[in-house]
């Protein structure tokens, strides 16, 4: 629907990303284990890792792939992808969106956050589709979280956008995002068993609306109320003296 490809949107609390740029690279180390290895070992991995309705309910038994305890694939399966693209797209949404909502939780808490926005995803592909036996795998329920998360900070935020991957457009981020939520939701409702897990992406959605108000620094403002971008480099301010950053920041 939209790829997103930038935002003017600085840090205001931490000086750089590291989980978000952790959880990137994390990510990509899984898949060149992983996805790199070709078909047959990549499917092991995702019975082995990846999440498995039927096999969390207990209604199945896949002895040969006792690679973690059922319950720690609530996590684990968002760390698969099925192909460089699958990869691609949930990174690049992680990198446009997580820097600011990991500026505005704290680095433990985003952590904290981004986990349970994929385990709320995974249990809400296991109560939709209960019965299934094929493995969940991909990070796009931790990402929804994100995004949704990104949206309650930031709707007003300008964003670069590719709509329907060829149109660049400079859009409010609240455009976007919610015809991107809307869109999910009505896949889920009406495709809930499609190849794509709809479900997992409207679980992340849902755990990361809550999240974000509960896991927020105090005094974080919500819907942009304070909006902090980099006007412009500064090596230090109107005294002489070293600001410590080497930005100028102001509110928009």
């Amino acid at each position: 629907m939209f790829i997103p490809l930038h935002d003017a949107n600085g840090l205001r609390y931490i000086k750089r990303q590291y989980v978000t740029i952790g959880l990137i690279l994390i990510n990509i180390a899984c898949f060149a284990a992983t996805g790199l290895a070709g078909d047959v070992y990549l499917a092991t991995n995702a019975y082995g890792w990846g999440f498995t309705p039927a096999l969390a309910g207990g209604r199945i038994a896949v002895a040969e792939f006792p690679y973690v305890p059922e319950t720690m694939t609530y996590v684990t399966y968002a760390f698969l992808h099925g192909d460089i693209l699958h990869l691609a797209g949930n990174m690049l949404f992680l990198w446009v969106f997580g820097d600011n909502v990991e500026d505005a939780l704290g680095h433990v808490r985003f952590l904290l956050f981004y986990l349970a926005a994929a385990a709320a995803g995974a249990f809400m592909h296991f109560l939709a589709l209960p019965e299934s036996d094929t493995p969940l795998i991909g990070a796009s329920g931790a990402v929804a979280g994100v995004v949704t998360a990104y949206l309650i900070l930031h709707p007003k935020v300008r964003l670069w956008v590719l709509v329907f991957g060829r149109l660049p457009l400079r859009l409010p981020a609240f455009v976007p995002i919610l015809l991107w939520i809307a869109y999910q939701f009505y896949m889920f409702s009406a495709l809930p068993d499609d190849r794509v897990s709809w479900p997992t992406h409207v679980g992340g959605i849902l755990a990361g609306a809550l999240l974000v108000l509960v896991l927020r620094r105090r005094g974080v403002p919500l819907f942009d109320r304070a909006v902090v971008t980099p006007q412009s480099v500064e090596v230090g301010d109107a005294s002489g003296k070293d600001d410590g950053v080497g930005m100028r920041w102001g509110r928009q």
